[in-house]
């Protein structure tokens, strides 16, 4: 029986649904989700294959050592008590990265330097020597997670990250991550059953990664290399059969449809179409999304237009807008997804979205929006039996809150209304009301008449150091009101006011009257 190992894999928040279905394709067990993460079980040809064929992957992490930690001298210490001759020897070098959530550790390169010195000095006092550091290209990776007290030290399979798909050559200013723009294309449920548009493409991210997808090409297969590639125990020989099978690879009816207003985008958006070998499945052409008159039937649109962070257009509001239009009167029958990050601007398009929810795209929180275009108006839409709620992307059914049983409420209620009348009160159930509403209309503005009086009376009748004391004002309200009495009334000679100005009122009662006399 092959050994079974624990495994998480690291994606984007919002897409650890989408990587938890990948991973049980590929054969993974006990899969669960968490935050940003994956965890999983399975063996060394599984740990391949995640690396190999996940789309929504960042990195593939090998859990090595656990513990808890409060401080930097018990990392050190638990960090030191691992076996590291398993994985490294003085002649290897290595490199840590680690990731922290914690309220005893606040820097995560202290952790990095502590874990270090752990295991330099582990291998100093047993042979004089220590393995290197080396950022880059070093023989082992480790990953260190701490949250709280509980520290995971983990081998990294994957080294430089899995979003690196090593067929992007040239890119644009603000170029989607590549996992992030595969996620999003398997969140709509999209596997290559209809046509591709996306007429903003940029550097052509979207639209390779959809040709991958349709073709169910591995994203892998583009890169050099891997972490595990230079472990002890890599095993070449099951790598290479897992390299070389392309069986599950189809065929693509359809066609992927790519546009941009800006020449250099479509000229670098075809070098990586080109370095990713998926030309025959794409067509360019540079035309903005505002000159499309005609759209082919049984498509799907998506795009990532300009926020108006990196990438601005000379009016922002006129292109979202222009986006709307062109979606209601071009791509009718398309289900049109859209990743934006400002709501205003979501709300230039005029569409209601039938789903949205969040994504972060790099340090932007942004909204992954889907909208129905249909013909006619929506009432139409409606007697057909059809709906712009998708279904998939429905939210879950809060639990259903069963109120306790109040049987004996009733018991109860009559035990403390005959208890209430034995003591010669009467219960709130059997209260009279035989005032007529303009009675009672008349009695409640009295009321609050009377309130008002009273409070504008015991007001003005405190010396007025003291008016705001027993207010909700705050002091500086009080401070301000008082100062502007003091610049309203006007001396020739300036003098300093005693408390006794104020607890008689005569600054403003001469203020009032050099008023009037100027009236």
């Amino acid at each position: 029986m092959k050994e079974q190992m624990e495994l998480v894999a690291k994606t984007f928040q919002g897409l650890e649904d989408v990587l938890a279905e990948e991973l049980r394709q590929l054969g993974a067990e006990d899969v669960t989700t968490g935050t940003r993460m994956v965890s999983f079980k399975g063996d060394k040809a599984l740990m391949y294959r995640a690396n190999f064929c996940c789309r929504t992957a960042l990195r593939i992490l090998k859990p090595i050592h656990t513990f808890t930690a409060s401080d930097a001298d018990e990392l050190y210490r638990q960090a030191k008590l691992f076996d590291w001759e398993q994985l490294l020897s003085p002649e290897k070098t290595f490199a840590i990265d680690s990731t922290v959530y914690s309220d005893d550790f606040r820097h995560s390169k202290f952790v990095t330097y502590r874990v270090k010195d752990a295991i330099a000095d582990f291998f100093t006092e047993k042979y004089g020597k220590r393995p290197s550091i080396r950022l880059t290209n070093a023989d082992i990776l480790l990953n260190v997670h701490i949250y709280q007290d509980k520290v995971t030290l983990s081998l990294d399979s994957s080294g430089e990250s899995l979003h690196k798909r090593g067929y992007r050559v040239m890119q644009t200013d603000a170029p989607i991550n590549e996992v992030l723009a595969a996620g999003l294309i398997l969140k709509t449920g999209w596997h290559g059953q209809s046509n591709f548009i996306d007429p903003m493409c940029g550097s052509g991210t979207f639209l390779i990664e959809a040709a991958l997808i349709a073709r169910n090409i591995n994203p892998g297969v583009f890169r050099s290399d891997f972490a595990f590639e230079h472990w002890p125990d890599f095993d070449q020989e099951l790598f290479d059969s897992i390299y070389n099978d392309d069986s599950a690879e189809r065929e693509f009816e359809y066609k992927i449809y790519g546009s941009d207003n800006s020449p250099k985008a479509i000229a670098i958006a075809e070098r990586n179409i080109k370095s990713a070998s998926v030309g025959k499945d794409i067509e360019l052409k540079t035309m903005p999304i505002q000159e499309y008159t005609e759209a082919p039937e049984n498509g799907i649109l998506i795009t990532n237009p300009p926020y108006g962070e990196r990438i601005s257009a000379d009016d922002m509001d006129a292109l979202y807008a222009s986006i709307g239009e062109r979606l209601k009167n071009v791509f009718r029958g398309y289900h049109a997804w859209i990743i934006g990050y400002k709501p205003e601007y979501f709300d230039k398009i005029g569409l209601k979205p039938s789903v949205k929810f969040p994504v972060l795209n790099g340090a932007l929180e942004c909204e992954f929006r889907e909208y129905v275009i249909f013909d006619g108006t929506y009432a139409e839409f409606r007697k057909q039996g059809r709906s712009i709620r998708n279904e998939e992307f429905k939210r879950p059914e809060r639990p259903v809150r069963h109120r306790r049983d109040n049987d004996d409420r009733g018991e109860r209620d009559e035990r403390q209304a005959r208890r209430w009348k034995s003591q010669g009160g009467k219960f709130r159930g059997d209260r009279d009301f035989k005032r007529d509403d303009e009675q009672w209309e008349r009695d409640r503005r009295g009321v609050r008449r009377r309130r008002a009086q009273n409070a504008l009376e015991e007001h003005y009748h405190k010396p007025y150091n003291e008016r705001f004391r027993d207010s909700k004002r705050s002091k500086d309200s009080a401070r301000f009101e008082d100062d502007k009495v003091r610049r309203a009334v006007k001396f020739k000679k300036p003098r300093l006011f005693d408390d006794s100005d104020f607890e008689s009122g005569d600054v403003v009662m001469r203020h009032r009257n050099r008023k009037d006399n100027q009236d």
